[in-house]
């Protein structure tokens, strides 16, 4: 794969000093070891320096979750998706991978010329062709003698017929009925010893089926915990681990997840409950039996007397005597003594010279382990380093394979014309295991590669007096900063709004929403600060909410990669949510106030008559008069915690709703009761694909987080605030540097003014400051490990406040029926910047974006049913791009325009679901 190496002269430079693209600059621009503030030093945790996405090193490759890969042992790269999970043939010579997000469900690999042999999708140029590209968390299984692939999907499985040289053939759907709405959703497969008999973790419905290999009849059914997802059989018993834990009892408190209520602790909305149910098949009549284990037990592993179970969200491994049918030993898996949390342990394996190896996904990591039996105590060797997200291992004789969800990171070529976050790749890594003397001293390597200092959460005594400082060096130490606004935004990239700003490091040829349709961003950056090697890290909605409130993405959102049949945004599942919590309660547990505005949301209640026009109109009025809303939307969340601090009326992701309304619902809230010391806000309008245009969408975007900021600035509260504007993913759009490069803004008295600042943040580090500053606990491993934004901040004020500038995009361009307040005047243009797109579509394109419309139509963008992401990435993405270039102009890389059916992409993922 080619990597683009670039490096910066300096970590910030004066805004106004011009600074040209894609110059290679000399290797004095190194990493960065110490970032200062008015003498106070910040040991970095990760001296990334100005580092950059997709950048060797010799630490690695950098990739944009605030970390470094480099990998021990062989690499394939597969450029088809990210993995969900993987086997290999009975012989040895295949693995088979279920994939998605990248137009196809099946990869299979020849192991020994260790290439990617086939691809199977709904692609046209698939041989054979599937009906859905839809798989399951776990599978594909083989059968015992290797002539069968069953594949699980979302209604049951598709069954193949293995081919002599290992690629598949002849697919035949096996299909488990719906329940009432719950679809099977179907977790691991097991074949009876025979053949004749596959057993399913139907995953969706919280019980395990029988089906007859021949006929695909479901031959019988047992009940088992929430959410089953991996099976073995040891004898003639079925062990099932189930992610969610036992069936709630009477008066539990519980959570939903998929239509049932699961056991959950109401303030961090997390399973409370982990379990492993056992069928005893040779008394298939009798209940299920259950073993507790530790929370989120995802995969199993069984040989001699042992079963081992890795207990994803707990961060250890449960060992279960099989004869005694009890934990007779729980390993732990935190390898780094500052995060008790946020490992992920997610696979597990023991090989024939009695060595555990347990892959840790967040950790990017295989730990290895000596054991001798289940009771005798293990003994901790070390980790190797794998690639991006390790979530499957296995042996093939003395060959060690894993399978890495992510692989290298977003890196799949796909367009000339940048990188996108759906570009997504995975691996499989091999080696021999070596000695425990290597294994040492690969240790030091994934310790680095993942910022793992000591110190890194240094937390005050609470004796000494501190001087307060923006970001303070121990956590709870007084900080010259006491509220703080987190204002979430949606899905742009850098080059995308910023890449027409010559002194960043910009892209203008893929810029869509330049200083014409976003002045107030451009003029935040200029009073501010421009950060340009900044990150975001999920590829979608459902990952980037969850790493902006959890400093993570846990497993269960991680390893539905895209598919998300059984939950999206997962605020609504209790099993995304991690046992640590969420910021807003580790800012409650600090002793600071909250407010929320939408963020995390998952319930929206409309009057009849709450058009974007209406509210738009009533925008207007209640600038004008001080008057409440005439259409109050009433909003909530599965969470009681999230409730307990949410601002009523302040509504969710609803393009249908103007961004300058939510700005006014929030301006009545902070005239009279202020703000609290953590302020959350949702403000989706970037998103586009409303009744506006885009770049009205955008501009309205823009205009509330300006008038947002000037309210802030010229109040009382301004000498004491920061306010960070980010984009909870940035997936809708291109980037020469890296698909997650996103636009990101630090607002305050004592932040950096003026300056360019290249050094790598992403939103981990961002959620790192805010917990230095108000003294949170972080909530696991990945923020505990983050270097905070010491270097953005000073110890000397400058308290210039911001006034906000008015759209230069009329906010109602592209509206079929204008509002009965009259259409919006926009200011006039700036005439040295790009000039604001038309929505006025040419003669000749008119029947094409008709088609579109049509499209769009169906795409879940607006009303109290909308989804953030509903609508295919690629789709979205090219009709965002015709609308920006008055539909004369082909996506970046392409030399025509499509029809949304024509979109290269068009399948990824399934429009049922994920953007």
């Amino acid at each position: 794969m080619q990597v683009t190496r670039q490096r910066r002269s300096a970590e910030t430079r004066v805004l106004g000093r011009r600074i040209g693209r894609r110059t290679t600059l000399t290797a004095a621009a190194t990493a960065v070891v110490l970032a200062t503030t008015a003498g106070i030093g910040y040991a970095q945790t990760h001296q990334f320096g100005t580092d950059q996405v997709g950048q060797s090193t010799d630490k690695g490759q950098v990739i944009s979750s605030d970390q470094y890969i480099a990998p021990y042992g062989d690499r394939l790269v597969i450029d088809n998706g990210k993995i969900m999970s993987s086997s290999v043939s009975p012989d040895g010579t295949h693995m088979a991978a279920s994939v998605t997000d990248g137009g196809a469900a099946l990869a299979i690999v020849d192991v020994k010329s260790w290439k990617v042999q086939q691809v199977v999708g709904t692609a046209a140029s698939s041989t054979p062709r599937l009906s859905s590209n839809s798989v399951g968390q776990e599978g594909p299984t083989y059968s015992p003698d290797g002539k069968q692939l069953w594949l699980g999907q979302t209604d049951g499985y598709t069954r193949f017929t293995v081919n002599p040289d290992g690629t598949v053939g002849n697919p035949t759907s096996i299909t488990i009925p719906a329940d009432g709405s719950k679809h099977a959703l179907v977790g691991e497969a097991v074949f009876s010893s025979d053949g004749s008999t596959v057993y399913s973790a139907v995953n969706g419905q919280n019980r395990v089926v029988a089906i007859d290999a021949a006929t695909g009849a479901v031959k019988q059914s047992w009940s088992v915990g929430n959410a089953p997802r991996d099976m073995v059989q040891v004898g003639n018993r079925l062990y099932v681990s189930n992610e969610g834990g036992r069936p709630a009892k009477p008066g539990e408190t519980t959570i939903n997840s998929y239509g049932t209520q699961v056991p959950a602790d109401p303030k961090t909305g997390a399973t409370t409950t982990g379990t492993v149910s056992v069928i005893d098949l040779s008394n298939p009549e009798a209940a299920p039996a259950s073993i507790d284990v530790g929370l989120h037990p995802t995969a199993l592993y069984a040989k001699g007397k042992a079963l081992f179970v890795t207990n994803t969200a707990d961060n250890n491994v449960s060992v279960i005597d099989t004869d005694k049918n009890k934990v007779v030993q729980t390993i732990s898996t935190q390898p780094w003594p500052e995060a008790k949390v946020g490992y992920e342990p997610n696979a597990v394996t023991l090989t024939d010279d009695g060595r555990l190896l347990v892959t840790l996904g967040r950790a990017n990591a295989v730990a290895v382990y000596r054991y001798k039996s289940p009771l005798e105590p293990v003994s901790y060797v070390g980790l190797l380093p794998t690639d991006y997200f390790p979530a499957e291992i296995t042996t093939v004789g003395k060959q060690v394979l894993v399978s890495n969800t992510r692989g290298v990171d977003a890196r799949r070529p796909t367009t000339a014309g940048g990188h996108g976050t759906h570009d997504t790749t995975s691996s499989l890594t091999r080696f021999t295991l070596p000695d425990d003397s290597v294994i040492r001293s690969e240790t030091a390597k994934v310790f680095q590669q993942n910022g793992w200092n000591a110190g890194s959460v240094k937390t005050s005594n609470g004796k000494g007096k501190a001087k307060p400082v923006p970001v303070p060096v121990k956590l709870g130490d007084p900080s010259t900063i006491k509220h703080v606004f987190m204002i979430v935004k949606e899905n742009r990239t850098y080059d995308q709004v910023f890449g027409d700003i010559p002194q960043g490091n910009g892209d203008p040829s893929v810029t869509q929403f330049g200083e014409n349709v976003t002045p107030n961003q451009h003029a935040l950056a200029k009073q501010f600060g421009l950060y340009d090697n900044t990150y975001d890290i999920g590829t979608n909605s459902a990952e980037g909410h969850n790493w902006l409130m959890q400093a993570d993405d846990p497993e269960y959102t991680e390893s539905s990669a895209g598919e998300y049949a059984r939950s999206y945004d997962t605020e609504n599942d209790a099993l995304g949510h991690q046992k640590s919590g969420f910021i807003w309660t580790g800012a409650q547990a600090a002793g600071k106030t909250v407010r929320d505005f939408g963020e995390f949301q998952s319930i929206e209640s409309k009057p009849a008559g709450a058009t974007w026009q209406n509210l738009y109109c009533d925008a207007k009025n209640m600038e004008s008069t001080g008057q409440k809303t005439a259409y109050p939307i009433q909003t909530g969340s599965a969470i009681p915690s999230l409730n307990d601090v949410s601002v009523p009326g302040f509504p969710m992701f609803d393009t249908s709703v103007p961004d300058v309304y939510k700005y006014q619902i929030w301006k009545q809230d902070f005239e009279k009761n202020g703000p609290a010391n953590l302020n959350m806000f949702w403000l989706s309008n970037d998103h586009t694909g409303g009744p506006a245009s885009a770049a009205a969408q955008v501009a309205d975007n823009d205009l509330a987080v300006g008038k947002m900021v000037d309210e802030i600035t010229h109040s009382k509260y301004w000498k004491d605030s920061a306010i960070f504007v980010v984009e909870d993913d940035s997936q809708a759009g291109l980037d020469h540097v890296d698909g997650h490069r996103a636009p990101i803004q630090v607002i305050s008295p004592w932040a950096q003014h003026g300056k360019v600042d290249s050094r790598y943040y992403s939103q981990i580090t961002m959620i790192r400051t805010i917990e230095q500053i108000l003294g949170i606990k972080p909530m696991n491993q990945k923020d505990s490990a983050a270097t905070p934004m010491a270097g953005a901040f000073t110890t000397k004020p400058d308290y210039t406040p911001f006034t906000a500038l008015p759209n230069r995009t009329s906010l109602t361009d592209g509206l079929k029926t204008p509002p009965s307040c009259g259409v919006d005047t926009p200011a006039p243009q700036d005439p040295k910047a790009a000039a604001v797109p038309s929505s006025k579509v040419p003669a000749d394109k008119q029947q094409l974006a008709g088609q579109w419309d049509q499209w769009k139509s169906k795409q879940k963008l607006t009303g109290p049913g909308a989804v953030p992401d509903y609508a295919n990435p690629a789709q979205m993405n090219h009709l965002t791009w015709y609308e920006t270039h008055n539909w004369t102009k082909p996506y970046p890389g392409e030399k025509k325009i499509y029809a949304p059916k024509d979109v290269p992409g068009a399948y990824i993922p399934s429009s049922e679901s994920d953007g």
